[in-house]
């Protein structure tokens, strides 16, 4: 099977493109390397995928139509799996025209150039974000959905299109609701790495609500599993799936554990304002699928992080 996946040297399309690479597929990666966070982490994660002669990278911005079709024209795709995105909630309060153009005109780009080149599978990258502040945990697919920014609104957009698309050009979308994705080579904009750098550089860590914060945080060596059998599946329409692991955590619970072991500075904080309390999804869809996996214990996932953060000295980025 060859795959195309766009936001190719982003944390999640990194890790897939990795573990679908061992499993003996073709992979295209595509990615305009935005300096939203370190390009330096970018291209290490790059040069690793490069390592494998199956693998076949091209610098392309999504919004750029013309570079972008000129690619599709020389390539053969089975597959679209498109991961590219501008990231970050509250991000999102401070640019909020950059996500109409990524998140929802190229998205649009891609939608397009499927039909031209009739390639009939599409999975895309949504968010659990689409829920907005709920009370109906574990949150379902079937759940009403409230974006509360830009970003989520971007991502229920997509949602809206591929349902669209579904219909007029006979593409099958796949939705992909990804909850807190954590691990091996992840966001430095994040919770988890934002608290590794306060303990490995001294700095203060600035915990948001005074901690009473609940994720549901997901390994990613879990996601790409759970996505691996995703595109492997054939679906009758345009289908959407919480990609979670059912098992909220509290953020003040995990910070208190790190720091029994590993001194961090910590200053309590009030909430920012486009942060939600609380995430909680389910993940029945997937096994009543047949698309279920076994996830992992988030403490131990956890550390193994940390571990692997310290040995890269990823603090120094």
């Amino acid at each position: 099977m060859k795959i195309l996946i766009t936001g190719g040297a982003g944390f999640i399309g990194f890790n897939l493109a990795y573990h679908l690479l061992k499993k003996k597929h073709k992979v295209y990666g595509i990615d305009n390397f935005d300096n939203y966070y370190s390009t330096s982490l970018k291209k290490r994660r790059l040069n690793i995928l490069k390592n494998n002669k199956k693998f076949i990278f091209k610098k392309i911005d999504i919004n750029n139509y013309k570079k972008l079709n000129f690619f599709f024209k020389k390539t053969k795709i089975d597959i679209i799996l498109n991961l590219a995105a501008q990231a970050g909630v509250r991000y999102s309060l401070e640019n909020p025209t950059k996500y109409i153009d990524v998140n929802i005109l190229g998205f649009l780009n891609l939608v397009e150039l499927a039909k031209k080149n009739n390639i009939k599978r599409f999975v895309y990258a949504s968010s659990s974000s689409v829920y907005g502040e709920n009370i109906n945990f574990p949150l379902k697919e079937t759940e009403k959905l409230n974006p509360k920014n830009i970003y989520a609104v971007s991502k229920k957009l997509n949602e809206e299109i591929a349902e669209m698309h579904q219909k007029i050009d006979k593409i099958n979308f796949t939705g992909l609701r990804f909850f807190t994705v954590f691990g091996e080579w992840g966001r430095p904009d994040m919770f988890m790495l934002k608290l590794f750098k306060a303990h490995m550089t001294n700095r203060i860590f600035y915990l948001n609500n005074y901690g009473n914060h609940l994720r549901d945080f997901t390994y990613i060596g879990d996601v790409v599993k759970a996505v691996e059998k995703i595109i492997k599946k054939k679906f009758n329409k345009h289908e959407v799936f919480n990609i979670c692991s059912n098992n909220p955590v509290n953020i003040y619970d995990v910070v208190k554990d790190f720091n029994k072991n590993y001194k961090v500075k910590i200053k309590l904080i009030a909430m920012h304002k486009a942060d939600i309390l609380k995430t909680h999804g389910s993940n029945n869809k997937l096994k009543k699928y047949g698309l279920g996996i076994n996830y992992s214990k988030f403490y131990k996932k956890f550390y193994q992080t940390f571990k692997w953060y310290k040995k890269n000295k990823i603090y120094k980025l």
